[in-house]
């Protein structure tokens, strides 16, 4: 039953919205200067996160190989994607744009691999001082790939609800350190996605509902189970705070490429959103790291914007889209969330620069246009910040843009074939 939204005259940008037309929303409440910790949280998550990554590295390599540089994605820059962008919409781009490719990052091939990984990772440090197997952080983490750690965290279980990539990310790490996994897996799923999880030991429930119905009951069971710990993508500081620690690489990474971020050459930074805890804890240590110089703005499907419903009303978790007739029907899988995270939401009240809503269309004719100018591929999800650019561009032509790339490496070739043949048909549209 939808809401009945008594003050809807106070947000007309909800009829657009109900109607499933694309929209901008500036954020009336940013405060380009936040002052840090947010509703208690402050800088110190993100360092924690990044030297707990790095005393798992050795880990990481271990288990996988192709780890040996950590949790680590490159940048690159869109010369060509932005000449299409510019011809596709008739906007001029001023400043330089990036990708950022969260889509390469190993084993788990997309962001979730920096939350989920940090997360596992945590519970696993924490369990093991418990059972004896370290003493402290500071003795050597190899023996955590050893039979004997792998009989202690086989008696344990991690539980996490996902529309798909959180859950690989969970299942390949917890699965490859010994543990049980269950992922809950909603409606929206690929199944691709649920067969690689398989194919790594890990249990799949499926859910014929959407994706908060899949996380609750993954919390319910959980908290029946002494030995089962539970991963809350709604909720978690931990998962938060891996994306976070995010922000420490994009800085190396852009100084690397020239690129300043100041006043007079801000950086615009656009994240795809779902649930929110991605591109709410890549916000939060952006602007740790670059203060008022950096402006991030998250991008939703038109059939999902849950996280502008929230930030624009105030209530957060308390409405849904289906409160204002939405299906939460998206071909962008990662993105399909009908509530946004309350604490993430809350966080994000003053530090978010604005939220923008893409059709689905329009997302298959950007994933064909960028492999067509670039080579390069991405799931349809990843695609949500690629037209970030074109609405910034008007408002300060003196910014650079980073788009995040999200997801992509894993999906198979018969699938990307696909993508790519019905995006070049949404762009001879002429969208």
């Amino acid at each position: 039953m939808r809401r009945e939204l008594h003050d809807l005259e106070r947000f007309p940008l909800i009829s657009e919205l109900g109607k499933k037309i694309p929209v901008f929303w500036q954020n009336p409440d940013y405060q380009p200067n936040v002052t840090f910790p947010i509703k208690k949280l402050g800088p110190e998550i993100i360092t924690d996160a990044k030297d707990r990554l790095h005393r798992f590295e050795p880990v990481l390599k271990w288990l996988f190989p192709e780890m040996e540089n950590g949790i680590v994605s490159p940048i690159t820059e869109l010369s060509s994607m932005k000449k299409e962008l510019e011809a596709k919409y008739h906007s001029k781009i001023d400043g330089r744009m990036f990708l950022k490719r969260d889509d390469v990052l190993p084993v788990a091939g997309s962001i979730k691999a920096r939350g989920g990984f940090h997360e596992v990772l945590a519970y696993t440090e924490t369990l093991a001082i418990k059972k004896g197997l370290i003493s402290t952080v500071k003795d050597d983490y190899q023996i955590l790939v050893t039979e004997n750690a792998r009989k202690v965290f086989s008696q344990y279980t991690i539980s996490v609800g996902s529309t798909g990539n959180l859950g690989l990310s969970i299942g390949m790490i917890g699965s490859a350190l010994g543990f049980r996994v269950v992922v809950h897996m909603s409606v929206d799923a690929k199944e691709w996605k649920k067969d690689l999880l398989r194919k790594h030991g890990v249990k799949v429930v499926e859910h014929p509902s959407d994706y908060s119905e899949a996380v609750e009951q993954a919390r319910n069971e959980s908290d029946q189970d002494a030995h089962s710990y539970f991963v809350d993508d709604e909720q978690s500081p931990l998962l938060f705070a891996g994306y976070a620690a995010a922000a420490f690489e994009v800085k190396t990474q852009l100084a690397k490429q020239g690129v300043e971020v100041s006043a007079d050459h801000p950086l615009n930074v656009y994240l795809p959103c779902g649930v929110g805890g991605g591109p709410g804890g890549v916000a939060f240590g952006l602007k740790h790291v670059f203060g008022e110089h950096v402006h991030c703005f998250f991008a939703e499907p038109t059939h999902s914007p849950c996280m502008l419903l929230g930030l624009m009303t105030k209530l957060h978790h308390q409405i849904s889209v289906g409160d204002i007739g939405l299906d939460n029907r998206t071909e962008a899988d990662g993105l399909a969330v009908g509530r946004a995270s309350s604490f993430v939401g809350e966080i994000m009240e003053n530090m978010l620069s604005g939220v923008y809503t893409i059709s689905d269309d329009e997302l298959l004719s950007l994933l064909f246009l960028l492999h067509k100018s670039e080579g390069t591929f991405l799931e349809p999800s990843s695609l949500a910040g690629m037209k970030g650019p074109v609405h910034l561009s008007k408002l300060n032509p003196n910014a650079n843009h980073l788009v995040w790339g999200t997801g992509g490496s894993l999906v198979p070739e018969e699938l990307r074939a696909d993508f790519i043949k019905r995006g070049k048909h949404y762009d001879e549209k002429n969208w």
